[in-house]
């Protein structure tokens, strides 16, 4: 694995990824807009992935020997990838926190001793030999720039990896908005972790209609959607909460999240689900209580452990890593939501560097917050004549995505 620069700069002021937000006039209202969010963005933002890793695995129709490039966020996109033994797979990150997260857990896989584990790790709470074991197996194993960010201290005064010993997940900006959430329902008389009592989906129905539902009429939670800042636990930018917006009825944001919330509770049956138990529970389910996210399933287990070695971290954007990549030498591409924020130029130059590195047969495959590709009508005739949207099967596939947050999934397939 290669090793972070030292510059790389694990809690220090992150000015790449500023750089990519940063958009408007600081004293603007976009401006102001755009640099709060990114000052709420700098830290750990999502422990867990939502995006469903299964769905991206069809949709690449992902074999051994494939070279990957995909952002990272919170990694469990990469490792599941992992399960299907690619050859290479390149992980870009723009948040330092995010690099240092993937980083760990792919040490997770090759140095623990076994499965469970693993498992104990990364899926389970309230264990405090979590970090005796980090100690012994994991944190020796580590670049220094990583092990030094785990085995420090954040700004409660505990060393940062401790949070393996309580719950991961319900850290990072989105734990707490998830967590936020759930104490705006129990004020509205609601607790949301009542709905994994159902035992079928006619049951998880009944109870999103009857308490979740009418949540989203409530006046405070109309009036706390209204504004953008109030999506940004979401990890959701200016941006994206206006295309959001585009993509109802006009009725408001609250509908438009209300309809998603809706697919997360009653589309799925829970045991299946496990973006579901995150939102609802806070948690990941129990063994008898339903399945755990791909790459933390025993059967793939030896097979991530054995190509976790294959995988590289890096700490820049998806566009800085492809210019340093010789012609046709990546399959795949997993870009996430990450266009939903970028302007027409920096999405030529992501998409002139993906043109000319694309293998033949490569497929890059991205999300958007409304349902519309954002690349369409943007791109130069030269590049976007390169590419083909599958829209069938994205749409097909899109309505498979257990994790329910984005308008659109997207695919696009190289022309031969």
């Amino acid at each position: 694995m290669t090793e972070l620069a030292p510059d790389a700069g694990y809690g220090k002021k992150n000015r790449k990824l500023g750089a990519a937000l940063l958009q408007h006039r600081a004293l603007s209202a976009a401006g102001l807009s755009e640099r709060l969010f990114g000052l709420l963005f700098s830290g750990l933002v999502y422990p867990q992935i939502w995006e469903d890793p299964a769905v991206d695995i069809a949709a690449m129709e992902l074999k051994a020997g494939h070279r990957i490039a995909a952002i990272g966020s919170g990694g469990c996109n990469m490792l599941a990838y992992l399960s299907m033994a690619p050859a290479h797979v390149d992980v870009v990150d723009l948040n330092p926190h995010h690099v240092a997260l993937n980083r760990l857990k792919l040490a997770a896989f090759r140095h623990l001793p076994g499965h469970a584990d693993v498992v104990r790790f990364l899926a389970r709470d309230g264990l405090v030999t979590n970090m005796r074991a980090y100690d012994l197996f994991i944190a020796p194993n580590l670049d220094r720039p990583t092990r030094t960010y785990w085995s420090g201290r954040g700004l409660d005064g505990r060393r940062r990896v401790s949070v393996f010993n309580r719950n991961l997940y319900r850290t990072g900006l989105l734990g707490r908005f998830i967590g936020l959430g759930h104490l705006v329902a129990r004020l509205h008389g609601v607790d949301p972790r009542e709905i994994v009592a159902c035992r079928s989906m006619r049951e998880q129905r009944q109870f999103f209609d009857e308490r979740l539902a009418p949540l989203f009429e409530w006046p405070l939670i109309r009036f706390l959607t209204r504004r953008k800042g109030s999506l940004f636990g979401l990890g959701i930018p200016p941006q994206q909460y206006d295309a959001l917006a585009a993509s109802g009825d006009g009725s408001g944001i609250a509908d438009v999240l209300r309809h998603r919330l809706e697919k997360l509770a009653c589309h799925f049956p829970l045991k299946e689900n496990y973006f579901a138990w995150q939102a609802f529970a806070r948690r990941y389910p129990q063994p008898h209580e339903g399945e755990l996210p791909v790459y933390l399933q025993q059967h793939r287990h030896g097979t991530i452990r054995d190509h976790a070695r294959h995988v590289d971290v890096w700490h820049e954007s998806m566009t800085t890593l492809l210019s340093r990549k010789p012609a046709q030498s990546v399959d795949r591409y997993v870009l996430l939501d990450a266009q939903d924020w970028m302007s027409d130029r920096q999405l030529n130059d992501l998409w002139s560097e993906i043109t000319r590195t694309a293998d033949r047969d490569a497929v890059v495959i991205f999300r958007t917050a409304a349902e519309e590709s954002v690349i369409e009508g943007r791109l130069s005739p030269a590049i976007a004549g390169e590419w083909r949207a599958d829209a069938e099967r994205a749409k097909a596939l899109g309505l498979r995505d257990r994790s329910a947050i984005y308008g659109g999934f997207h695919i696009y397939r190289k022309v031969a």
